[in-house]
């Protein structure tokens, strides 16, 4: 009988040792042989980082700072006051990225660097009523806007503590933007 009451003692043990091991080997076998299908989101997150709060002008020569637009979320678009092909079509994305929050839309801005000394056109602004013109050459603003090839690709964010956090690819799917924003949106308690 006393050979006995430590064999069960033993048996327990490995018993709590089996349990407690099994859901990390578990997991360690879900992730490798069945691995995660990928991000949800659409747009690309950055490390945040915070951008410079230096004195810039908008395209009417008025004085302009990015800290006036905290506590917002940012959708900003870095391109040549020519406005290419490219340049209108992130516009018309931003543009109805904003309109598609619904009554979250006061929450977002919309932000066009203009990366040189060139003014925009005023039939091309128009579409674009209540987008911010800031005047960015030479500031060295544009170069605090990360891309594979070129800041002119993207549509970037900025969260409303003032962060360049998340990019869209050049040619995006707006449908996914749209949920990326919308999650941001209830996901933050600021801004």
């Amino acid at each position: 009988m006393s050979g006995a009451a430590p064999k069960k003692k033993l048996t327990s043990l490995w018993l709590i040792i089996a349990l407690a091991v099994a859901p990390v080997a578990a997991s360690y076998l879900a992730y490798y042989f069945w691995p995660p299908a990928g991000t949800v989101n659409h747009g690309e997150l950055l490390d945040p980082r915070p951008l410079p709060d230096q004195q810039l002008t908008l395209a009417d020569g008025a004085p302009f700072r990015l800290s006036r637009l905290r506590g917002k979320w940012v959708l900003v678009s870095v391109d040549s006051g020519r406005c290419d092909a490219l340049c209108e079509r992130k516009l018309t994305y931003m543009r109805q990225l904003r309109l598609t929050q619904g009554k979250e839309m006061e929450r977002v801005e919309r932000a066009w660097l203009i990366s040189d000394g060139t003014a925009p056109r005023d039939e091309t602004v128009a579409p674009y009523r209540g987008t911010w013109l800031v005047r960015a050459a030479g500031a060295g603003l544009v170069e605090r806007f990360p891309a594979p090839r070129a800041p002119t690709d993207h549509i970037y964010v900025i969260d409303p503590l003032g962060n360049l956090m998340m990019r869209f690819p050049r040619d995006p799917d707006p449908r996914r933007m749209i949920k990326d924003l919308a999650r941001l949106l209830k996901a933050s308690r600021i801004g």
